[in-house]
């Protein structure tokens, strides 16, 4: 079973399914750990292990620039990507968040659009982000449209916020950030920088006095746990084998693949309820997704990302969390 269709059928099966689920195992992480002291803990230890695992394989040593600009990348899409992903899961559904961050790519074509001398999209495209524009605006909006309740304002508002940073990260390493040539060992120094800033951050917002080892439960434990193991390193790992081994616009497809697997989840296991609102901006946003990306995929030059952390990649990137499609760095989504 070991063969090249094989392994390559693994990988998307990986990508799909862990990055889609990580918005979920965050959910279940920040019930009994302070948000921050969680992601922190998380991309600390992954952060580790790729860094020691790219130099155990021969990546080279780091430069002082290459710290410096991964710490500046990390900044983005890990305090600003998928700490705002964690701290608004504390306020909206899992699958939401998902939705919301799916939005990424439509951050990037408008600041690619509004850039000096930038490209203005063709129709397609400029009626994908209007559709996915109305996706999100069903979303949040504050009339009973067509059923379900009201999402929370604030907890929507830090997800796109986040997404945003993902998307400013991504197209700052697409256009020659300083950082070292190994995927892998970019991602991990990434990973502890951001790790780092994350145990900064909860210190300064007090998340030490609230938390309390006796009060972990089992479920947050094996959540962070499936994060650090699989959302952050066999999905990226299979994420990397993908873009060696296929097209972009087929690597890019977990950019709409994700939020379908987070709603299933956190509907299936975590309880979320799936209102016929949310089903109508999720076809919209992720129509709207499919366009912008399938459009990138085939007319793109090299300049920006196909894609999200995930997180998702995400990671993943699961990533999309974002990841960047040059071969040169990747972050789980969330």
């Amino acid at each position: 079973m070991n063969t090249p269709r094989f392994r390559l059928l693994a990988a998307f099966l990986a990508v799909y399914v862990i990055w889609g689920s990580t918005y979920l195992g965050i959910r279940f992480a920040i019930e009994t750990i302070p948000p921050f002291l969680m992601a922190g803990a998380r991309f600390l230890v992954a952060g580790a292990i790729l860094y020691l695992w790219a130099r155990s394989r021969g990546a080279g040593r780091p430069t002082r620039v290459n710290w410096i600009t991964a710490a500046f990348v990390g900044f983005l899409l890990l305090i600003g990507g998928n700490g705002g992903v964690v701290w608004a899961e504390t306020r909206i559904p899992s699958g939401l968040a998902a939705l919301f961050i799916a939005t990424e790519p439509f951050f990037i074509v408008l600041m690619d659009w509004l850039r000096p001398g930038g490209k203005r999209p063709k129709a397609p495209v400029i009626l994908a982000l209007l559709l996915g524009f109305l996706g999100v605006s069903l979303l949040v909006s504050p009339f009973e449209l067509i059923g379900g309740g009201r999402v929370d304002l604030l907890g929507a508002l830090a997800v796109i916020v986040a997404s945003l940073s993902w998307a400013i990260g991504s197209l700052y390493t697409a256009r020659g950030a300083k950082l070292p040539k190994s995927p892998m060992l970019a991602t991990g120094m990434e990973m502890l920088l951001g790790g780092a800033m994350f145990i900064v951050l909860a210190s300064v917002l007090g998340e030490w006095s609230r938390f309390s080892i006796a009060a972990v439960s089992l479920k947050s434990v094996l959540a962070v746990l499936y994060l650090i193991t699989f959302g952050a390193i066999i999905a990226f790992t299979s994420y990397v084998y993908l873009l060696k081994n296929t097209t972009p616009a087929r690597a890019s497809t977990y950019a709409y693949v994700n939020p379908v697997i987070a709603v299933f989840l956190g509907w299936a296991l975590g309880g979320e309820e799936l209102t016929s609102r949310a089903l109508l901006s999720a076809a919209f946003i992720i129509a709207a997704v499919v366009t912008i990306t399938r459009h990138q995929a085939t007319s793109h030059t090299g300049e920006f990302p196909v894609e999200p952390p995930g997180p998702p990649p995400p990671p993943s990137t699961e990533p999309k969390p974002t990841r960047v499609i040059e071969d040169r760095e990747v972050t789980t989504p969330a």
